[in-house]
């Protein structure tokens, strides 16, 4: 049976024998809902690739103690995974974010595409943003990964133009691409950025400014996914083709 994963983000300098403490609402999380245990292992992760194993030694309603057993330090993996999805209306944005990083993908930037139908401004921004950054997270614990996913500010046009400039490949997701994406060859190194475009689809303006920066748009295959599966989808695909899922 798989061990419980909690985030513990301070787990720089812990040792085999030495003891690690889990408090606030992580903590209230693995002792009043989870109903762990003295005596039960655990596994502890600060998101950065760090790992801690331990039996729980000490428990109060808003802490949790661990005995450290094992340290795991995994390194991240390449090629960096960088998908930027178009602001989509209702809960499909933590849907897609949910999804997006239970496959790997390492980045996921909200898009304030043209054409997005949700419009994010003031405190709706801010707490929309924090609703992606907390479903990424938990998404993480859940799926086991040592490296949780970022979600970065929202980003508008010009903000996706510079990063698939510097992208060692750049994917724009596009019903009337060319080429399907199966044709790419993927790097092993580097960042892959993938754009999904809004329910709205992406306009003409974006498409142009796009492949000025060296990512023509390509498609999956012979339907069109909605907005929060697409980029899933693709992912999946991209990291087939690499080390990372060989």
């Amino acid at each position: 049976m798989s061990l419980p994963v909690f985030h513990l983000p301070a787990l720089a300098g812990a040792v085999v024998g030495g003891s690690v403490e889990l408090t606030g609402d992580e903590a209230r999380h693995a002792v009043v809902v989870r109903r762990i245990r003295v005596g039960e292992q655990v596994a502890l992760t600060d998101g950065e690739g760090t790992t801690v194993v331990g039996t729980v030694a000490a428990t109060t309603k808003a802490s949790l103690t661990a005995a450290v057993a094992q340290v795991v330090e995994t390194p991240h993996e390449s090629p960096r995974l960088v998908v930027v999805q178009a602001i989509p209306k209702g809960d499909r944005g933590e849907l897609a974010v949910e999804m997006l990083t239970e496959v790997g993908v390492d980045v996921i930037v909200p898009w304030a595409a043209s054409r997005s139908v949700a419009v994010w401004r003031g405190e709706r921004a801010a707490k929309s943003l924090a609703k992606w950054r907390s479903t990424a997270r938990e998404a993480a614990k859940q799926s086991r990964r040592p490296w949780f996913p970022s979600v970065a500010e929202m980003a508008d046009t010009s903000d996706v133009v510079a990063l698939l400039r510097d992208a060692a490949l750049a994917v724009v997701l596009h019903e009337a691409g060319r080429q399907p994406l199966a044709a790419l060859a993927v790097p092993s190194e580097g960042d892959v950025v993938v754009v999904v475009g809004p329910e709205g689809g992406i306009s003409d303006e974006e498409l142009a400014a796009f492949a000025e920066a060296g990512a023509e748009p390509l498609r999956l295959g012979a339907s069109v996914l909605r907005t929060s599966t697409a980029g899933v989808a693709a992912a999946a695909a991209l990291l087939s083709r690499t080390p990372r899922w060989a």
